[in-house]
């Protein structure tokens, strides 16, 4: 079962009932990329919408921060974050259970 909850209240993250230890940073991603599950984001955006900075240069801290949460979601579950070629991520709406509140993807 790939059940990923996300409580924005507390701030924390878990998958299959195992919490994940996440930096600010990580736990801002997943949280968002939950919020908009099958929206295809590109590292520019996430930039601006994660990291609350205008992209200058080089975009690959977004790909940086995408690398660990998947290690983190570890092997069964990192397909949940899926790559757009060129383009950015998305989280895969087919391996993520119905929204049940605002909270949890």
């Amino acid at each position: 079962m790939n059940s990923l909850v996300i409580d924005c209240a507390i701030r924390r993250a878990s998958v299959d009932g195992r919490q994940l230890s996440l930096t600010c940073m990580e736990f801002e991603l997943i949280a968002h990329l939950a919020a908009y599950p099958d929206r295809v984001h590109t590292r520019r955006r996430l930039m601006e919408l994660v990291w609350q900075q205008a992209p200058m240069g080089d975009l690959r801290t977004v790909d940086v921060h995408i690398a660990r949460l998947r290690r983190k979601l570890g092997p069964d579950h990192r397909a949940l974050i899926r790559t757009v070629r060129r383009i950015g991520y998305a989280l895969n709406p087919q391996l993520v259970p119905g929204n049940r509140s605002g909270n949890t993807a």
